[in-house]
C-alpha cells in the first residue's frame, strides 16, 4: 500500500509532465498490473449528494477473513507473537529512554504529567 501511495504521485507527475510514452510509466503500469493479479470482489457503493460512501464489499480472496481475525487461540495467530512485534517496533523508544537514563537527563518516561490530561 505503501508503494501504490509512492507510485500514485509518481505516476500523477509523468501525466501532468506530458510523459505518457516513457519506459518509466510503462514500469510503473507492470507494477500496478503485477499487484492487482489476485484482486477481485465487488463493492457497493452509495451516492448521495455528491458522497461516495461504500456500503459493503465482497471478495472470494480478501486477506481479511473473520474467522482468522480472533485473538482467540488458533492455527493461523498465536498472540505471543505480538510480544515480539511490540518489542521490535518500541526498541527505538526504549533505546531513547535508557540513553536519557545514563546521561542523567530528564526522562519524560519515568513520570509522565497527567495534569495537561483533558477529559471529554
Amino acid at each position: 500500500m505503501h508503494f501504490k501511495d509512492m507510485i500514485a504521485v509518481k505516476y500523477a507527475d509523468l501525466v501532468y509532465n506530458g510523459q505518457w510514452f516513457t519506459p518509466l510509466r510503462e514500469a510503473l503500469d507492470a507494477f500496478v498490473r503485477v499487484t492487482q493479479e489476485h484482486v477481485t470482489g465487488t463493492v457497493r457503493l452509495k451516492l448521495y449528494k455528491g458522497n461516495v460512501i461504500v456500503a459493503g464489499r465482497k471478495a472470494p480472496r480478501s486477506l481479511y477473513r473473520e474467522d482468522y481475525a480472533s485473538f482467540g487461540k488458533m492455527d493461523v495467530y498465536d498472540q505471543t507473537d505480538a510480544t515480539g512485534f511490540i518489542n521490535l517496533f518500541g526498541l527505538p523508544m526504549k533505546v531513547e529512554a535508557l540513553v536519557d537514563m545514563e546521561g542523567g537527563a530528564p526522562n519524560k518516561w519515568r513520570s509522565p504529567d497527567y495534569s495537561t490530561f483533558k477529559r471529554d
